[in-house]
């Protein structure tokens, strides 16, 4: 006595795509079909760390809202620091700040940087920024997302790139900050230097 095993048993002995191409015989409806290969839109295009694939740099102005400036501010403290030490522990300032191409805050505006940073070490000043550079501008369109530990005793502070869109789609690089003037609790401003690494 001959059994005939019908087709969709080979389904349930093998799940493999390769199995089933050996098992099931050619032109059947079970036998699977390669998916077609996509090109992909982008390629990264890498360099070393020496020598950065985009480089330019902007300034960011910050006024703190202090009660009566409204018109002016463009960041405000959301949470006020605790008692127990002297570097404003635990504030946390919102910032929706103006990006120049130019160290004067009446120079060419070319986008917004938004975000927040607060106030995270005891012994000596220091913050940490999360926060996106909004760019709109005939030189560059697109969003660049960076994080990172603002060391302020440093001159210098790295903070990573840790994203983009746009004309920064998928950026990966560094972005250092040096302090250029200072007014607290009024005003201060920052040249950001800004360095890809990896870009699309």
């Amino acid at each position: 006595m001959v059994v005939k095993i019908p087709e969709m048993f080979f389904w349930r002995v093998s799940r493999s795509s390769s199995g089933l191409s050996e098992l099931l015989p050619e032109g059947s409806p079970m036998r699977p079909v390669a998916p077609p290969m996509r090109a992909t839109a982008r390629h990264a295009k890498r360099t070393n760390p020496d020598k950065p694939c985009k480089h330019f740099t902007v300034y960011y102005h910050t006024v703190i809202f202090n009660g009566t400036n409204t018109a002016n501010a463009t960041a405000a403290v959301v949470r006020e620091p605790t008692k127990f030490w002297n570097t404003s522990f635990g504030q946390m300032v919102i910032f929706d700040s103006p990006l120049t191409k130019g160290q004067s805050l009446l120079s060419t505006p070319i986008g917004r940087a938004q975000g927040l940073y607060f106030y995270d070490m005891k012994m000596r000043v220091g913050s940490w920024f999360a926060y996106s550079l909004l760019f709109n501008s005939t030189e560059h369109k697109g969003i660049i997302n960076i994080m990172g530990a603002n060391l302020m005793h440093e001159e210098t502070r790295d903070l990573s790139i840790v994203g983009g869109t746009g004309d920064f789609f998928m950026a990966r690089g560094i972005v250092t900050f040096r302090t250029e003037d200072v007014d607290i609790p009024r005003y201060f401003r920052l040249q950001m230097d800004v360095k890809l690494y990896e870009c699309y």
